[in-house]
């Protein structure tokens, strides 16, 4: 910092000023000052500056990896110039949305998704070099968060809340039981569909528990059999995982179903393709919906039936409400933000584009 100083003519504190409030140093100046530190090859010390104001600059996110291999490769086979966006799934989109508004208040964003070795290792990773961070629901252990939220602000993402112990924080979800509840319910009374199958998770997420819910009231209201489970449970929600499901309920005994219905995009995309090799005619012959509203869902063929959640939004309210905490903008009540979805009916379910 002294040799940009004196190479750009001005004082220490002017060169703190650019990196640390930009908008208070003259255009002129601010410009000498940034191309003397290009020249040198300064970059600010982080840790430098977290210790003069006990603040690291960062935010952090926490979740599972929720990667999927079939899923990317089939981006990269139907989307062209469009791989990324087309790629991207769940987690990637709230990423994003973080990103962005962590951008616009001036923050990095520091992310760790994995659970090798244990979601303590997540808190371990993530929660000394942040400001605060949120979490997808049942990523961190309850206890682990209890401690971490004494000293730092955290955002619960997704699924309600999980215990007393963590009813001080604040929590953003979206409305999962509304978006199958309407959408089996189109189903239903739109295209007189009435052997519906659910697809859920064995280890269920309280966002899948949230859409089987959804799924058993509009089965219900419709006066339909109400389930006490989803008709298959599968291991992981990956493409792999849909394509066997719907081999497996293409070869259960009795009447086929009319619909498939899925707690995500993905395994819906891949039931899509098992339907296609073992010639029954989508949606002719049976409907598919999804859930999401990820970008495969628009490429795939026919164009997946699914219920669109504003994944971006949450990233971006995520990083409102910390930057708000960080900033003593808000009172101390807790906040619990449930955002809207939206049905897309497309040509799965018999609509059309």
């Amino acid at each position: 910092m002294y040799d940009v100083a004196e190479r750009s003519g001005v004082s220490i504190a002017t060169v703190s000023r650019v990196y640390r409030s930009p908008d208070t140093v003259r255009e002129q100046t601010r410009q000498r000052v940034l191309e003397a530190a290009r020249e040198l090859g300064y970059v600010p010390s982080g840790n430098a500056r977290g210790l003069a104001s006990r603040s690291t600059g960062v935010l952090g996110l926490c979740f599972p990896d929720y990667s999927d291999p079939d899923a990317e490769s089939e981006a990269e086979s139907t989307a062209g110039e469009d791989i990324d966006d087309a790629a991207m799934l769940y987690s990637d989109q709230i990423i994003r949305g973080m990103e962005r508004a962590a951008r616009r208040h001036g923050y990095a964003l520091l992310i760790a998704a994995s659970l090798k070795g244990g979601p303590e290792s997540l808190v371990a990773k993530v929660a000394g070099r942040v400001d605060g961070f949120a979490v997808l629901a049942r990523t961190v252990a309850t206890e682990e968060l209890e401690v971490i939220s004494r000293r730092q602000p955290v955002v619960m993402l997704a699924g309600p809340r999980e215990s007393d112990d963590l009813d001080h924080l604040d929590h953003i979800e979206v409305a999962n039981a509304d978006g199958q509840r309407e959408l089996t319910r189109h189903l239903i009374e739109d295209h007189g569909l009435r052997r519906l199958a659910y697809i859920g998770s064995a280890e269920e997420s309280p966002d899948v528990a949230a859409r089987f819910r959804g799924y058993v009231e509009a089965c219900r209201a419709a006066g339909l059999p109400a389930p006490d489970e989803p008709d298959l449970r599968v291991g992981m929600m990956t493409q792999a995982e849909g394509a066997q499901a719907a081999d497996a309920l293409l070869e259960r005994s009795g009447p086929r179903p009319d619909a498939l219905l899925f707690a995500n995009d993905q395994m819906a995309v891949g039931a899509l393709h098992t339907l296609e090799r073992r010639g029954v005619r989508v949606p002719r012959d049976i409907a598919v919906t999804g859930f999401d509203g990820i970008a495969l869902s628009r490429i795939v063929r026919p164009a997946l039936t699914t219920v669109r959640q504003p994944m971006r939004r949450m990233g971006e309210e995520a990083v409102e409400l910390l930057v708000r905490r960080l900033t003593g903008r808000q009172d101390s009540e807790p906040v619990s933000m449930m955002l809207p979805v939206s049905v897309a009916r497309r040509s799965s379910c018999g609509c059309g584009d």
